[in-house]
């Protein structure tokens, strides 16, 4: 494998490790995935035949580039200077890392995303937005994702009310599974078009199909350099000694022996990446309550004594890039495993893809769980519309009970922690610069604290990511779930796109959704605190932070 090349320094770990890869090579794991066969990970076939698909879809899309550039091109010739992407999870990761890593080709479009239900959040995206000038992206496999379907209905009627004039649905374009409630409803509406992605492919693993392919077309990327990559990057991996197989053994294996933390250190032209596989690894690894692999993401690196036994580094750079040598020595040194990667350039991110894809079937072979179903998303989905409902049945605002922010409280919940555990911030509100800060700052305080793994995850975003792993694993996490007020000026939900009637808003979906996650949480015996930061959320999440 020429462009992307990796180095792993396993200290007292080698010879286990060795011993794993042999057991594979006689099992002919590699093999096997590439022939689609299920027992790799399961005997039942249930939500694995039906998901392996993305083995071959980059070969299948490099094949339609030049027809899909064109679609761009004629996008663009349509007078279209915008896109909002509405999409959760699988359906936006992808997008994202591509725009923030190469961001937007001159005369292309400027690609927005919205996968918040806050309000404000909402609002936010809408007032960047010129309704004449901006195509809008549904992305999503099932058709019938909640938080999806709101953002549709919501700018359908968004656009109708502003442009009166024009054919709504020509504004809309949709990605998503033949057959699809979106399928269905995108012609019934006169969608510009509607885009069928292959079927056999979970969101999570569908980076390379068109759902990330089809936003990278409309911002100006080379898609046909992205794909050849990903395609020489397959090829490569069908020899049975390479990167994908050692990364995903030693990540799988490590994990088995409490070493359950995957640390992830990026250059920074491409730290976006780390969203990404974020989600792949946390929502294909935390099941069945056993011990999954938590992806550690925008950690600021300290030194190897601030750390437990429990991490493995993993370093993602670009040629050229040593600021993160210095520190990767220091791990090694001190007997940390430590994997290294190092990309030829930004458009190897195609074949990045990829090999993760292949890394985390691999990490699941050696942890004896399916990568590709997500049995704990359905659970807090199921008691937020519970919620809902009942809203819609007293008209009394889903809330719960929350407490007062401050350092005492938060000091005594974390006392519960114990050795290999991790802390997770859970934070339903406005996702701004500001409350970033402000999160950074107590996940800072709390690593020095406690010296565990301590991530963080906007609401409902994390649901479609990391909150598999949070309810599925063997329950080493402690959460602290962050809710809001609702701004005085909330944001109605359209029952259907260009009806008024509402029904439900986005502040009443967003504490659904909160309150869901925590009863989905304790119902699955985890430890969880909830903190109400009322109207000034980055003022009340500082307070949680101990001053002496």
């Amino acid at each position: 494998m020429d462009r992307i090349k990796i180095a792993c320094s396993l200290g007292e770990w080698e010879s286990v490790i060795q011993e794993a890869l042999s057991e594979v090579s006689e099992h002919k794991i590699l093999q096997r995935i590439f022939k689609q066969d299920h027992t790799v990970w399961k005997e039942d076939p249930t939500e694995i035949t039906n998901r392996l698909a993305w083995l071959e879809i980059p070969e299948k899309i490099a094949n339609d580039a030049n027809r899909l550039q064109s679609w761009a091109d004629k996008i663009i010739e349509s007078g279209f200077t915008q896109a909002l992407l509405l999409g959760m999870g699988g359906s936006s990761l992808a997008p994202e890392v591509l725009q923030n890593t190469f961001g937007v080709k001159s005369g292309y479009l400027d690609l927005h995303m919205l996968d918040s239900t806050d309000p404000d959040a909402v609002k936010s995206v809408a007032s960047k937005l010129d309704p004449d000038k901006t195509l809008f992206i549904v992305a999503t496999k099932s058709g019938g994702t909640s938080e999806t379907r709101s953002f549709m209905n919501y700018f359908f009627g968004w656009v109708k009310d502003n442009l009166p004039d024009v054919d709504v649905g020509s504004r809309f374009i949709a990605i998503t599974d033949p057959g699809s409630s979106l399928d269905q409803d995108a012609r019934s509406l006169n969608f510009r078009d509607v885009i069928l992605n292959d079927p056999n492919i979970g969101g999570r693993f569908s980076a390379l199909s068109y759902f990330g392919i089809v936003p990278a077309a409309l911002m100006g990327l080379d898609i046909h350099k992205l794909l050849a990559s990903a395609v020489e990057t397959i090829q490569a991996c069908h020899i049975e000694d390479n990167p994908a197989v050692q990364i995903g053994v030693i990540l799988g294996k490590l994990a088995k022996a409490g070493v359950d933390k995957a640390t992830f250190v990026f250059s920074d032209e491409i730290a976006q990446f780390g969203d990404w596989v974020e989600q792949l690894i946390a929502e294909s690894t935390g099941k069945e309550n056993r011990i999954g692999i938590l992806p550690v993401i925008g950690e600021s690196l300290s030194t190897p004594d601030q750390y437990e036994k429990d991490r493995v580094f993993v370093a993602i750079t670009l040629d050229g890039d040593d600021s993160k040598s210095e520190s990767l020595s220091q791990f090694i040194k001190s007997g940390h495993p430590v994997v290294e990667i190092q990309l030829k350039e930004k458009y190897d991110l195609g074949g990045l893809f990829f090999l993760w894809e292949l890394i985390t079937a691999i990490a699941c072979e050696q942890l004896r769980v399916n990568p590709f179903d997500q049995p704990h998303v359905q659970t807090a989905k199921t008691i937020a519309k519970e919620k809902i409902i009942d809203f819609q049945e007293t008209q009394m605002i889903p809330r719960g009970s929350a407490l007062e922010p401050t350092a005492e409280t938060l000091s005594d919940f974390i006392y519960q922690a114990r050795p290999g555990d991790y802390i997770t911030i859970q934070a339903f509100v406005q996702p701004t610069q500001d409350t970033d800060a402000a999160i950074a700052k107590l996940k800072l305080s709390l690593r020095h604290m406690t010296r565990l793994a301590v991530t963080s995850g906007y609401g409902p975003r994390f649901l479609h990511s990391t909150g598999q792993l949070h309810k599925g694993d063997s329950g080493k996490g402690l959460f602290l779930q962050f809710i809001s007020d609702i701004p005085a000026e909330d944001v109605s939900i359209p029952d259907a796109p260009g009806d008024p009637a509402s029904s439900i808003s986005f502040g009443v979906l967003r504490n659904a959704q909160a309150l869901g996650d925590y009863e989905a949480l304790l119902n699955a015996n985890r430890r969880v605190i909830r903190f109400d930061l009322g109207q000034d959320v980055p003022g009340n999440i500082l307070k949680l932070i101990a001053t002496d």
